[in-house]
């Protein structure tokens, strides 16, 4: 079987509005609530991203297929909770994962949030999510997978780049990196199955 690779659509930015207040925020976020646009918020930042279409939606789809297969099989009682809207008004932080798990019954936030990322810029993704603490954060992008496990350090909390994730343990990410770009998704699911169950 030839593997080959997801095509990539050229990167855009989103665009940035600096100033706004948690109120306005809130306004235009109720404004702009229509398919194909994604609001996030830190630090009196707005960020206004359109989602790239197909190819994001087929990468993130993917991940959800193989990751649950493999939540499933590992026997998680795992919740996934999709795009859920995570904010807090303290915080001055709102953000919409691409994808997120509560890995445990009774969890009030994820555990873990999944960014497909096929656009540059914008707000530090890794300090909304601190302060929303979610223990793991999981990147994918140009056929790369980062991930990033929150840390408490002294007085502060920092998210670590780490090779294998805690949140999920056994899986690989070799694999599962290797299945995410696979052109033909059922071959994907069918390839990290059978990994699985050998």
């Amino acid at each position: 079987m030839t593997v080959a690779a997801i095509a990539k659509p050229a990167k855009e930015s989103p665009l940035l509005f600096e100033g706004v207040t948690w109120r306005e925020f809130k306004a235009v976020e109720q404004l702009l609530d229509r398919p194909g646009y994604r609001l996030s918020f830190l630090d009196g930042v707005l960020e206004i991203r359109r989602m790239p279409g197909e190819p994001h939606e087929t990468v993130k789809k993917r991940i959800a297929g193989l990751l649950e297969l493999y939540l499933l099989m590992a026997g998680f009682d795992f919740t996934p909770t999709g795009s859920m809207t995570l904010e807090n008004e303290a915080g001055g932080v709102k953000r919409e994962a691409d994808e997120s798990y509560k890995l445990a019954y009774g969890r009030v936030r994820p555990d873990l949030v999944i960014e497909v990322v096929f656009t540059s810029g914008g707000i530090n993704k890794l300090e909304a999510y601190k302060r929303l603490l979610i223990p793991e954060v999981w990147f994918w992008e140009d056929g790369a997978l980062e991930v990033y496990h929150l840390r408490q350090n002294s007085d502060t909390l920092d998210y670590e780049r780490i090779s294998t994730s805690e949140e999920v343990k056994g899986i690989d990410l070799d694999l599962l990196l290797r299945c995410i770009t696979m052109v033909n998704h059922v071959d994907a699911i069918k390839t990290f199955q059978q990994a699985l169950a050998k």
